[in-house]
């Protein structure tokens, strides 16, 4: 299938017909990328923060979960208890 590359204010696109959308499970997001003369756009393997408990886990069980400024409350801060 041919589509034509459209002008999109400075920058160009292409119409997706909703059939190749469905076949493909794309929604609102892919992930793009270039293989040669070939531009490809695939479903996201993750969605964003998707993972993020299960590496929040992982770090914490690594025992890499310091916090990376260091402490800096103020001193009006010192009754919270955390």
């Amino acid at each position: 299938m041919q589509v034509a590359i459209r002008a999109i204010g400075n920058s160009k696109g292409v119409v997706i017909p909703k059939i190749i959308l469905e076949q493909s499970g794309i929604d609102k997001i892919v992930e793009m990328s270039v293989d040669g003369e070939k531009i490809i756009m695939s479903k996201p393997k993750n969605t964003v923060r998707e993972s993020w408990a299960q590496d929040a886990q992982s770090f914490a069980m690594a025992g890499e979960d310091g916090l990376v400024l260091g402490e800096f409350g103020n001193e009006e801060d010192k009754d919270w208890v955390w």
